[in-house]
């Protein structure tokens, strides 16, 4: 696309050269400069004017000249000017439609509403954390802004159309980050009427509106001015604990991670206690807290806890050893119990 438009300056560029020189050549054979310029553009269009002023020989020849070069010249800014619109209506439509086939194909991804800041953060690290994204901002500047990978529509979010374009009926979770949190409130609606069991985070500005979210149907809401002001007097009140747990939550530089892992119904260590199944030593990761569906969160769970399927273990290690607590956990393994 670049090559072509360097086409385009070029061939109007040469074009303008043909006018001009025509424009001067008219004006030395004593046409003024009106009619002179006149002349000149309807020879080079070929509109079949008669001529302004009758010509010489001389000024036969000029026009002969001048329909050679001036046809050409035209007729080539004319073919390259429309090969960049062509190409750039075709590409962009192209564009789309694999787009289109990709979000048609998503299931258990992401959808974030709002492609501002707190969507251009929610939206990398869900990437990183190796989720698809499908990005969806009702301005088309905000729009023509996301990068690769992130898939992406231009809409309003909170319309019905336009969540099942981005796939909500398929997918996992949906971020509701637009600017304001009348639109987050509609689009957590929304989407709730289209996905019940969705699990929705939605942004909020205001205190009064965190109620107002979760009645609506966010599972999670997220005030970031607030947490980023207790971040903030963390870092003073508990300096080694927060670099701790923002080491293990956002570094990319260190093994250690912090993951939760979900109990498969076939999993070996379904109806043993967390004491019984010795996960440290099987799995080398640290069960730091369990997730009960009818329970809730428990901390420091005890080691006489019996796990069930459906609990959700919260653990720490490194990224081989979460692993093998993830294969454990997921189906039953070959060792003995």
């Amino acid at each position: 696309m670049i090559g072509r438009s360097r086409h385009v300056l070029l061939g109007f560029s040469a074009l303008a050269t043909v006018v001009i020189v025509g424009t001067v050549g008219y004006v030395v054979l004593g046409f003024g400069f009106l009619d002179a310029l006149y002349q000149t553009v309807t020879t080079v269009t070929t509109v079949g004017f008669r001529e302004v002023e009758p010509l010489s020989g001389v000024g036969q020849v000029f026009t002969v000249l001048l329909i050679l070069a001036g046809v050409g010249t035209a007729l080539y800014t004319l073919t390259v000017l429309l090969e960049v619109l062509v190409e750039g209506h075709l590409g962009e439509a192209m564009e789309r439609r694999r787009m289109d086939k990709q979000i048609a194909a998503l299931h258990g991804h992401v959808i974030v509403c709002g492609w501002g800041r707190v969507g251009r953060a929610a939206a990398r690290e869900l990437d990183e954390a190796g989720k698809p994204v499908v990005v969806v901002d009702v301005d088309p500047e905000r729009v023509a802004t996301v990068p690769q990978p992130y898939l992406h529509i231009c809409g309003d979010a909170s319309d019905d159309d336009v969540l099942r374009h981005a796939g909500v009926d398929r997918a996992a979770a949906l971020v509701a980050a637009v600017s304001t949190d009348p639109a987050n409130l509609f689009i957590t609606l929304s989407c709730r009427s289209l996905q019940p069991g969705l699990f929705v985070v939605a942004r909020a500005r205001e205190e009064s509106s965190v109620k107002k979210l979760l009645r609506a149907g966010a599972d999670r809401v997220v005030n970031p001015q607030e947490i980023g002001g207790a971040r903030i007097a963390a870092f003073v009140a508990r300096p080694r604990v927060t670099e701790f747990l923002d080491v293990v939550m956002h570094s990319r530089e260190t093994e250690l991670l912090l993951e939760e892992v979900s109990l498969a119904s076939d999993s070996d260590l379904l109806g043993l206690s967390l004491g019984e199944a010795k996960v440290r030593d099987r799995t080398g990761a640290l069960v730091l807290a369990l997730h009960d569906p009818e329970l809730g969160l428990v901390s420091v769970p005890s080691a006489d806890i019996v796990m069930k399927a459906g609990q959700t273990l919260i653990a720490i290690g490194t990224p081989g050893h979460l692993k093998r607590l993830a294969e454990v956990a997921s189906h039953a393994s070959t060792e003995a119990r």
